[in-house]
C-alpha cells in the first residue's frame, strides 16, 4: 500500500534507528519525483558491507536516480540516507563515484593521470600544488586497474573500457570505502567487462562495498554477491539465488504502469492536503 509522508527531519532521524548502524548505506522511506512524476517511491534499503551489489531493473525503474539520491546530486521529496551510520555530509569522503560514460565530457583536455589526481583534490586541498607523492599514488592506482601505460593519454583517446578503468582508479585515489557505479559495463566488450568484474571483486574482497547499476540478467549470478531488484520501489533484495525468482522478475519487469498510477494518485492527494 502506498503511503505519503511529509519530510520531517526529526521523524526520519528516529526511523533511521530501524537500520543497522554498521551498514555502508542505509536508505529509509526515500521518495523522489520529477515534476510530480514519481521516480522512486518509499525505498527502504540496507546495502551490505564488503559485497559486490547490483541494482537491477527495467529502463526507467529509477536505478540511476537511486545512486544520485544517495550522493545528494538530486533533491528528494522525503526520506533519509545514512552513510556508515552518519550523515552524507559527514561521511561523503568515504564514497567514490563512477558516473555513466555518457555524462562525462571526454573531450576535456586532461590525460589519464590528471583525471586520477582530480580524485585527490579533496585531500590535497583546492588551489594547493599537486606534489610528486600525489602523482606517484595516482600512478599506483592506475597500475591497480592495468592503465599505467596509458597515464599520458588524453581521455578521449581511450577506449570505453579504458575510460571506465581510469574512473575506477580515480575512485581508488579518493581512498573510497564505498564505490557507486552507474552502468560500469556499458559500452565495453566481453573481455574488458570480465577484467572490470575481476577488479571489482578484488575491491570488495578487501572489505569495500561496490554498488553498481547492472542490466544483464544473464551475468548477475556470476558477477554479484547481492542483488537489489528495483522498479519504482524495492521488489526484493538479497543473494542472487534468493532474489532472482520467477515471481520477483515478473513483478520487477511487469506492472510498472500500475505502480506509477498508484504513486501519482498518492502525490496528487498530498497536493490537496
Amino acid at each position: 500500500m502506498f503511503r505519503v509522508k511529509k519530510n520531517n527531519p526529526n521523524q526520519f532521524s528516529f526511523h533511521m534507528d530501524e537500520h543497522p548502524s554498521d551498514v555502508p548505506i542505509a536508505v529509509h522511506d526515500l521518495t523522489v519525483s520529477y515534476s510530480r512524476k514519481p521516480v522512486l517511491w518509499d525505498v527502504d534499503l540496507n546495502v551490505p558491507k564488503g559485497k559486490l551489489v547490483a541494482i537491477v531493473g527495467p529502463n526507467g525503474a529509477g536505478k540511476s536516480t537511486l545512486l544520485k539520491s544517495i550522493l545528494h546530486l538530486i533533491p528528494i521529496a522525503s526520506g533519509a540516507v545514512k552513510i556508515n551510520g552518519g550523515t552524507f555530509k559527514r561521511n561523503k569522503h568515504l564514497i567514490g563515484y563512477v558516473p555513466q560514460r555518457e555524462s562525462v565530457d571526454w573531450n576535456f583536455p586532461v590525460n589519464a593521470l590528471d583525471t586520477v589526481v582530480m580524485g585527490m583534490y579533496r585531500k590535497i586541498g583546492w588551489c594547493l600544488p599537486v606534489l610528486r607523492r600525489h602523482k606517484e599514488f595516482a600512478m599506483e592506482c592506475l597500475r591497480r586497474v592495468g592503465m599505467e601505460d596509458f597515464y599520458n593519454r588524453q581521455i578521449s583517446q581511450l577506449s570505453g573500457g579504458q575510460q571506465q578503468r581510469v574512473f575506477i582508479a580515480r575512485a581508488l585515489a579518493e581512498r573510497a570505502e564505498i564505490f557507486l557505479m552507474d552502468e560500469p559495463f556499458a559500452g565495453v566488450d566481453a573481455r574488458t567487462e570480465r577484467a572490470i568484474v575481476t577488479l571489482l571483486k578484488e575491491i570488495s574482497s578487501s572489505g569495500n562495498t561496490v554498488l553498481a547499476v547492472h542490466h544483464d540478467l544473464n551475468t548477475v549470478r556470476e558477477y554479484f554477491d547481492h542483488v537489489i531488484l528495483l522498479n519504482l520501489r524495492i521488489i526484493d533484495s538479497g543473494s542472487p539465488d534468493s532474489v532472482l525468482t520467477e515471481e520477483n522478475l515478473r513483478r520487477t519487469y511487469g506492472g510498472r504502469l500500475t505502480l506509477l498510477d498508484k504513486a501519482a494518485t498518492a502525490l496528487s492527494n498530498l497536493d490537496r492536503e
